[in-house]
């Protein structure tokens, strides 16, 4: 039997390699995590109210102007009622409510997020290490966290931001260093469940380290139980960042919802009865606080649906 040698086989097809495997697998994982929260009709309203006031926020040099925010070149008279020109009115200056509230979203959300960031960042390094060393070191990170839950959150915020400078920064730190430590005693107790599991002994009798159990096994584990954590906690920080700035606590020299509610109060508008002045700031720091709320409760329940949260 005579064999061909000139036949050319096709070369066989190359298989995808680590880096496309784990990039398919981010993908899927995206996409799956879009389809179970799309069925929560309350996260989807959520979404769609934070991604509006966001353009408002970000098109705000745009769709306003900065001159918005300056006394000496105010369009209108003081304190004038809702009209065409002033879709909210004026305020003591004559300077639009409307221009004002858009900048102001700006500074909300930004601090929001980053106190967020912040707060959920110190939690979650404190309750792994926690968790993780059960020892001496265990007790007294969990004893500091029990002395901060006890403390009135508010008190301490206030206490920071009256001693420090008066800024944004200021703001960020009082309100991420006093409301952590929920997200430690969340966090280490997460911990605690990953490393009673089989795979975490074989891992340490392979020679995993700390740092490699921590790392490779434990971070993975509660980085959804982070996430949910740190969506429903931007809420409670534009909350109090509207709080300090209705204080007098916040930064003079930026616009935000609280500072407006402060600058209305001291304005007389509560007992004058410019409602205007009043009720747009107050509602949007209802609305954005919700909506972040809503968006919360859904990837707390994506991610962890034996949470029961509703639809």
């Amino acid at each position: 039997m005579t064999v061909r040698t000139d036949t050319v086989l096709p070369p066989p097809g190359r298989a995808p390699g680590p880096r496309a495997l784990a990039r398919k697998r981010r993908r899927e994982s995206a996409a799956r995590f879009w389809r179970r929260y799309r069925a929560h009709r309350s996260g989807v309203l959520g979404l769609l109210a934070l991604v509006l006031c966001g353009l408002l926020a970000l098109t705000a040099p745009w769709t306003v102007g900065d001159e918005v925010r300056s006394v000496t070149r105010a369009t209108g008279g003081p304190m004038e009622g809702p009209s065409a020109a002033f879709w909210l009115g004026t305020d003591q200056f004559g300077r639009d409510l409307f221009g004002l509230l858009v900048w102001g979203a700006r500074v909300s959300l930004m601090v929001g997020l980053l106190a967020a960031v912040l707060s959920v960042a110190i939690g979650a390094l404190v309750g792994i290490t926690a968790g993780h060393f059960r020892g001496w070191y265990g007790t007294v990170a969990m004893r500091v966290t029990d002395w901060f839950l006890v403390m009135p959150t508010l008190v301490l915020a206030i206490a920071l931001a009256t001693v420090l400078s008066r800024s944004l920064g200021t703001v960020v730190l009082a309100i991420g260093v006093t409301t952590w430590p929920t997200t430690a005693r969340l966090v280490r107790a997460q911990t605690m469940a990953v490393e009673s599991r089989p795979y975490i002994e074989r891992a340490r009798a392979l020679g995993g380290g700390h740092r490699h159990v921590m790392v490779r096994h434990v971070v993975p584990n509660v980085l959804p139980l982070v996430l949910a954590q740190t969506t429903l906690g931007i809420s409670g920080a534009i909350l109090a960042e509207a709080t300090l700035a209705f204080l007098g606590l916040g930064d003079p020299t930026v616009t935000s919802w609280g500072g407006m509610l402060q600058d209305a109060r001291e304005a007389g508008a509560v007992s004058a009865g410019h409602w205007w002045y009043l009720v747009p700031p107050g509602l949007a720091i209802a609305a954005v606080a919700l909506a972040f709320t809503l968006c919360g409760r859904a990837v707390e329940s994506v991610l962890n649906p034996r949470s029961g949260a509703a639809r």
